[in-house]
């Protein structure tokens, strides 16, 4: 009964920590859009006529442009 009970307590309390966050390192020169809010599991990064490129290693600066203006 005190094992249950304490196996009970332990799972409550890890509910409730945060989650890990990776911190990713990202040049303004490669820069992996996938990850970029907005990003989707259904289509992912969809850039159907290939403006930006590769997205794994996209232009961070042309995409922060085009999103501005997409936004303005």
């Amino acid at each position: 009964m005190k094992f249950l009970t304490t196996a009970l307590l332990v799972s409550s309390a890890t509910a409730f920590t945060p989650a890990p966050v990776g911190k990713a390192s990202v040049s303004a020169l490669s820069a992996d859009l996938t990850t970029e809010i907005g990003v989707q599991t259904p289509l992912g990064f969809f850039d159907p006529i290939g403006v930006l490129g590769d997205p794994k290693n996209g232009n961070l600066e042309d995409f922060n442009r085009l999103r501005y203006i997409e936004l303005k």
